[in-house]
């Protein structure tokens, strides 16, 4: 099956590009609306995505090899990227230019030389010393600190963080080198981020965590990923056995994208499933919900991965991000217990607060991967981006 994305400024026009492409047998899977974003969204028309399918067959390979003729009116997924670039490049700048106003805004409110004067000899008022320097810098880092605590970030890395920063400035820094010192050490903090697909990277990719996170979801979104914009060869495999609802589920995703799902029941049926996708680039591979209350459940789940040598897998520890911070702590704390990991994040559309990405992250040291918003595959989902989670953290806005 080929499967592939098409952007124009209409659903109709999007459609008759799939067509023209694709063919009339051509199936719409997916239509998303996408609205101009960054400094140009003024200037800049909504445009269409849809996500069209096609059986594979010789009338669509020799049409491929053709020169395609380019419609004027149609914006191309590619031109879609490009016009996006640069009006994206300078977003996070401009998030900041408004944080600092805001600092700015409250600092004048909160400094000494806003206080009221003191009488003098002539019965006019005298103003109180202007604030130093130092009072300066120690009220602007306040006040990030409180935006760090109010998006949940723990006291112990806001401080950390705080504190490094502090014995770097000097005494007339300023809002603005403040604010670019922290937005710099978060990112920093926040550590490289850990994706799938490259070269090198492990052939079996399993996913694990508590119920009810969504990992079965997740594992559909990034195998889309992988088969339309990689083009790897994937395969699906789940051991999520004990919910029929995740095995249907899994085999309706694995229809669509026209891929191969084994379900194995024990670790010696992934070892003998492992020659049949010998071929395979990527083999995913659903786990079933886990307590990690249970001790049972976590032994069972240790003899899954360990059926596949550590050389050959990665594993991804699948949180929602809207459980609470010590459910976290303690979920993550037994998972280490058992393997090494990293860290995929969904349900960010049901949170307003997302300082937990970073508290996990500095607590366990796993590298964070991805993050999902929505149940729409295969869009919502999208690669952790430091500077996106700095800003927020900070007190910018999405």
């Amino acid at each position: 099956m080929i499967i592939k994305k098409f952007t124009a400024s209409t659903e109709k026009e999007a459609i008759l590009l799939a067509k023209e492409e694709l063919g009339t047998d051509a199936i719409v899977m997916n239509i998303k609306k996408n609205l101009p974003k960054g400094v140009y969204k003024l200037f800049r028309k909504p445009s269409v995505e849809i996500t069209a399918a096609v059986d594979e067959n010789i009338t669509y390979q020799q049409k491929k090899e053709e020169p395609q003729k380019r419609n004027p009116n149609i914006l191309y997924e590619e031109e879609a990227s490009q016009s996006g670039f640069e009006a994206g490049s300078t977003a996070i700048e401009q998030r900041l230019d408004k944080l600092q106003d805001m600092l700015e805004s409250q600092m004048a409110g909160n400094l000494p030389n806003q206080a009221s004067g003191k009488a003098t000899l002539g019965g006019e008022e005298e103003a109180e010393p202007a604030a130093t320097e130092k009072d300066s810098n120690i009220a602007c880092m306040q006040l990030i600190y409180n935006q760090m605590i109010a998006n949940e970030v723990d006291e112990k890395y806001a401080n950390q963080v705080i504190n490094e920063i502090g014995h770097s400035l000097k005494k007339d820094a300023g809002v603005n080198n403040i604010l670019m010192s922290m937005y710099q050490k978060i990112v920093l903090k926040l550590g490289q981020i850990h994706t799938i697909g490259g070269e090198g990277g492990a052939k079996y990719l399993f996913f694990i965590g508590p119920t009810g996170v969504g990992k079965t979801t997740t594992i559909a979104k990034i195998a889309s990923m992988l088969k339309m914009d990689q083009k790897k060869k994937i395969a699906l495999m789940t051991a999520d056995t004990y919910r029929i609802a995740a095995v249907e589920q899994l085999t309706t995703y694995a229809n669509i994208l026209d891929i191969p799902l084994h379900v194995v029941y024990s670790p010696e049926e992934v070892k003998e499933a492992k020659e049949r996708l010998k071929d395979y680039d990527i083999v995913l591979v659903d786990t079933a919900g886990r307590s990690y209350k249970n001790r049972e459940q976590r032994d069972d789940l240790e003899r899954l991965l360990n059926s596949v040598p550590p050389q050959e897998r990665e594993v991804f520890l699948v949180l929602s991000a809207t459980t609470k911070y010590y459910d976290l702590l303690r979920i993550t704390e037994n998972y280490l217990q058992i393997t090494d990991y990293a860290l995929i994040f969904t349900k960010l559309d049901e949170t307003s607060s997302i300082g937990n990405l970073l508290n996990i992250h500095m607590k366990t040291g796993a590298p964070l991967s991805y993050a999902t918003f929505g149940q729409n595959v295969p869009d919502d989902i999208s690669v952790i981006d430091p500077q996106n989670i700095a800003k927020q953290l900070l007190g910018g806005s999405e």
